[in-house]
């Protein structure tokens, strides 16, 4: 049997990546939009801001390139998390490496006991919108309103609710 995601591993966070997990959101952020305030303290703040009030960062390690991506659950409230700072390098994308984190992310939010899974994007990520949507996150106006005024390029928000839309 094949492994559906060959020379694969995932990682947790460690202050050792904090600079990759840094590096690696800049790089799209900036390949795509600004990088804006929010972001700054995220990524400047890693400890502080993701892992202090309970939430977490992973990342994915491929055997010949070394941590090819990241994604972090922000805890944003008691049993809420946004699946916030997903990004792949774009030297190692079409490795699938965004489905293996994505799905481990998904399983590490339910560890987490989140009740409330959920995501803030623009539709100018159509690639991860439909990998989002293959995965089981819904739109939602809900979540819109209540989170996505936090960064000026947020058009779309998603919550988890696998099976059938």
């Amino acid at each position: 049997m094949t492994q559906p995601f060959p020379a694969l591993t995932l990682r947790e966070f460690g202050d050792d990546l904090a600079q990759v997990f840094h590096d690696i959101n800049a790089e799209w952020i900036t390949a795509m939009f600004r990088l804006e305030d929010t972001d700054r303290a995220v990524l400047e703040n890693p400890r502080a801001r993701i892992i202090a009030p309970g939430g977490t960062i992973l990342f994915v390690a491929a055997a010949d390139l070394g941590v090819i991506g990241t994604c972090a659950l922000q805890r944003t409230g008691d049993g809420a998390f946004e699946l916030t700072k997903m990004g792949v390098r774009e030297s190692a994308r079409g490795r699938k490496a965004g489905t293996f984190l994505l799905d481990a992310v998904i399983a590490r939010a339910a560890t987490l006991g989140a009740r409330t899974l959920y995501l803030l994007t623009s539709s100018r990520c159509a690639p991860a919108i439909h990998l989002y949507e293959k995965a089981g996150f819904r739109h939602d106006a809900q979540i819109m309103a209540q989170y996505g005024a936090r960064y000026e390029r947020c058009d779309v928000a998603m919550r988890y609710a696998p099976g059938p839309p």
